[in-house]
């Protein structure tokens, strides 16, 4: 049984359903020596450094209408950075009114959810190839809400604050709630897919595969980009220095290393 706008069931206490956000994104990058290879994992740690990590969850924490009760962070050596918001019940007056509906969540000059209690996590994992220049910069978001909202509404702002090639998004809703007659509800809202909290804008830019188990409410969805550039994955220099031998090569790992974190499964024998 759900609880929807059209039918409003009044609950015995507290909606305590857990929403479950898993945001996982990947920026992919090839560099011919270990020089520029130490100089991109250099960048995207700063890039992506504890504050600027804070920064974000910050946001979405301002999304959903949350108060941060404390701020855990840590940038690591050599590389990589931890950031923990624990975040409970933000000063609102009211639930909006579009609270269930699937669409894109807002940006943070717009905060118009509510929060009861959570915690929102990002962990970070640069990396590389040890044989070949391929490069992978890897950040993992976790947003996790009691009540009425669904994090899903920081999807939106999450997707516009990371520079992304690969996107891997799980929503799961666990636990249950119970009306005034004491039936147990597993679910407050509809969804159909997350791809429905996803701009349109940018959705035309990637390649998408749900993969849903509506009955258990788990929801997962991958997003890889369409396009191919180049000059996009190269750090330090432009494929105008490569032959035309040597981009076909280095074009050809790059797209089968996005394939293979796309797919989940190694690639054998040549690209195709």
């Amino acid at each position: 049984m759900k609880l929807t706008n059209e039918q409003q069931i009044e609950l015995h206490g507290f909606n305590n359903l857990t929403k479950s956000l898993s945001f996982n994104m990947y920026d992919i990058c090839y560099t011919k020596s270990k020089k520029e290879r130490d100089a991109y994992i250099e960048y995207i740690d700063e890039q992506y450094n504890a504050d600027r990590l804070t920064t974000i969850l910050k946001s979405v924490s301002n999304i959903i209408g949350a108060h941060v009760l404390n701020i855990a962070k840590q940038d690591y050596i050599p590389q990589g950075a931890s950031v923990t918001l624990l975040v409970s019940e933000g000063p609102v007056t009211e639930v909006p009114t579009d609270s269930f509906n699937e669409s894109p969540g807002p940006l943070p000059e717009s905060v118009v959810m509510h929060l009861d209690k959570s915690h929102i996590t990002v962990h970070t994992y640069p990396e590389y190839h040890p044989d070949e220049g391929i490069c992978t910069f890897r950040a993992d978001i976790d947003v996790s809400t009691c009540g009425e909202i669904s994090p899903l509404k920081a999807l939106n702002h999450l997707i516009h604050s990371f520079d992304t090639d690969i996107m891997t998004i799980d929503y799961k809703v666990r636990g249950f709630t119970r009306d005034k007659g004491g039936q147990k509800l597993f679910i407050d809202h509809d969804i159909s897919s997350i791809q429905n909290y996803i701009p349109e804008k940018i959705k035309t830019l990637y390649d998408m595969i749900d993969v849903n188990v509506y009955p258990e409410h788990i929801f997962h969805t991958k997003c890889k980009l369409k396009q191919f550039a180049l000059n996009e994955y190269l750090f330090g220099y432009t494929k105008d220095q490569l032959s035309d031998q040597e981009q076909n090569y280095i074009s050809e790992k790059l797209k089968k290393e996005m394939d293979e974190i796309f797919y989940g499964r190694n690639i054998v024998g040549d690209f195709k």
